[in-house]
């Protein structure tokens, strides 16, 4: 693995500029990145500590400032240390300016206003850590979105990256020998999805998980015939009741949310 040093210097919370290194990064192989954040940069004397830090950490230089001040100092700095130096917004800003014929306010972390976005956001956050694995059932109607699948299938993760997204998402499990919440039979709004995955790739996951808590004992929980049994009988469910099926098998968290997020503008047009 070849080890490369990545300053990330932005004047918001660096989550672009750490959404876009990755992303870019993916497409290399045998890289192990050390990344350096550097967040909320808004004098120049916060830009001298960055600067003696890239010197000491010499690597390629990402940067969201607005501040053109700063920019200048910074990409000066760099220049001087002989290190790439690169405004990842410069082509995106210009597009923008040249398509809708006005400048740039340059104003710093705009994207996290308090707008009635981010409380939508806020809202669906709280809404789903309430409505986590089962509980609740009652207020399932109110969701978006319910998830339902066998154990270790990700959605707890997948409906806290949907509630991210500002939709709000309940999960359920389905349980060998536990029948679902009768709610989760008569929702007239949210999109059910059910979340599933091979038994082999399952059974290893429980494995790991009963280690991570220090239970050796095999139980059915793991048992591959019985886990197999139980996936199909989950699939039987969903396919009986038309909730549409993802396999997550091969699939990040992401990926699964944007298919899912996919099937809900379908699902909220043809029913709203």
């Amino acid at each position: 693995m070849s080890e490369i040093h990545v300053h990330l210097v932005s004047d918001s919370t660096g989550e672009t500029l750490q959404s876009m290194s990755r992303a870019a990064l993916v497409q290399f192989e045998k890289v192990d990145p050390k990344e350096h954040v550097w967040s909320m940069t808004r004098t120049v004397r916060q830009l001298d500590d960055i600067l003696d830090s890239i010197n000491k950490n010499p690597g390629l230089v990402l940067f969201t400032l607005v501040n053109k001040d700063l920019r200048r100092t910074l990409e000066k700095g760099c220049k001087k240390l002989k290190v790439p130096c690169v405004s990842v917004l410069d082509p995106v800003l210009m597009a923008y300016s040249g398509y809708l014929g006005q400048e740039s306010r340059n104003l710093p972390g705009r994207q996290h206003t308090l707008n009635q976005e981010y409380f939508d956001r806020i809202e669906a956050l709280n809404y789903t850590m309430a409505h986590d694995d089962g509980q609740m059932p009652d207020g399932l109607n109110d969701a978006d979105i319910v998830l339902v699948g066998v154990s270790r299938t990700s959605k707890t993760p997948t409906s806290f990256y949907l509630a991210h997204r500002g939709l709000k998402t309940a999960n359920v499990p389905i349980v060998p020998a536990i029948p679902l919440p009768e709610q989760v039979f008569t929702l007239n709004k949210p999109l059910v999805v059910g979340l599933t995955t091979s038994p082999d790739r399952l059974s290893q996951i429980r494995k790991n998980r009963l280690l991570s808590l220090k239970e050796t004992h095999e139980t059915d929980y793991v048992d591959k015939d019985r886990i197999k049994e139980e996936v199909i009988e989950a699939r039987k469910l969903c396919t009986k009741k038309g909730w549409p099926i993802i396999d997550v098998s091969r699939r990040s968290v992401e990926e699964t949310a944007a298919q899912i997020i996919t099937l809900f503008n379908t699902h909220r047009k043809d029913h709203f």
